[in-house]
């Protein structure tokens, strides 16, 4: 499923494409994804010039006129494909999940501009569009999650005292969206090992020290795998032909059995699956 920075990517190459940009045409060809499309949603988009493309979490938001919005969230195998007129489409996928070029089966829906048009594709169909038709709907509707890890409200204070008396271990926690908003397994990995915390150590026993290196770090790694273009796990390409980055970045996401990147480290990264998720950790660094 892609993560904060893999969402934002997608983000950035929509709102580059469709910002400004009128909707020619609206097509479904299936409303059952995991929430059904709305018989309003054509209504929503046609005729209708798109504000801009914003993002929380691991949703986009699509900006409309008269204070409407549309959340699109890409599940566990959405994509959506920029596919262009009269021109051949080497890579049409804004992410780095799934196949870079648009595949023949699952389109599901397509916003047709007057030069190109966004596809949106899922086989999985975990998916799914929702209307939202005002600005108080649109804050109600993240009030169950926490604040993102950029939010000046996520603080020491305020994590300090979501952790107290808890006996959940912090890699669970830093995956609960109610906590903080965005992080996903890669990321998690990662944060904790450079914050030199060990993944199953349980929250109450975090000294302050410990959760103020969590949220630094929490923000470095997001915003260092938002500059090199999320991670592409596998070797595909976007719409520009670049894959993601921050893969190569890695300290201990599938580096099981590989040697500590740390300074002065001789053991080796480790591999545990909790949960059906994989867990990559350095016992002697991470305490």
């Amino acid at each position: 499923m892609p993560e904060l920075p893999e969402v934002e990517i997608v983000r950035q190459s929509l709102n580059k494409k469709i910002k400004q940009k009128k909707v020619k045409k609206v097509i479904i060809r299936n409303r059952n994804l995991r929430l059904k499309i709305p018989s309003n949603f054509i209504t929503y988009f046609l005729n209708k010039k798109i504000i801009k493309v914003g993002r929380f979490s691991k949703y986009l938001i699509i900006y409309l006129p008269e204070e409407n919005y549309c959340l699109i969230h890409l599940g566990m195998s959405g994509t959506l494909h920029v596919v262009k007129n009269k021109s051949v489409n080497k890579y049409t996928n804004t992410s780095f999940y799934n196949s870079p070029f648009l595949p023949k089966k699952h389109n599901h829906v397509e916003l047709v501009f007057e030069n190109f048009k966004i596809i949106y594709n899922d086989p999985r169909r975990f998916g799914f569009f929702q209307l939202i038709k005002n600005n108080t709907d649109l804050i109600k509707r993240f009030n169950h999650l926490g604040p993102e890890p950029f939010d000046k409200n996520f603080n020491l204070d305020y994590v300090y005292n979501f952790f107290k008396n808890k006996n959940k271990d912090i890699k669970n926690f830093l995956l609960d969206q109610k906590l903080v908003s965005g992080i996903g397994n890669i990321y998690a990995s990662e944060i904790l090992y450079l914050s030199k915390v060990n993944p199953f150590k349980k929250v109450k026993l975090l000294s302050k020290k410990e959760c103020q290196k969590i949220i630094i770090n929490s923000r470095k790694i997001l915003l260092k795998a938002i500059s090199k273009g999320g991670s592409s796990i596998r070797d595909f390409k976007d719409t520009s032909g670049l894959k993601g980055g921050f893969q190569n970045e890695f300290k201990v996401y599938q580096q099981e059995g590989e040697l500590c990147k740390n300074k002065g480290c001789s053991d080796f990264i480790k591999k545990k699956i909790t949960s059906n998720r994989s867990t990559f950790f350095c016992d002697s660094c991470q305490k």
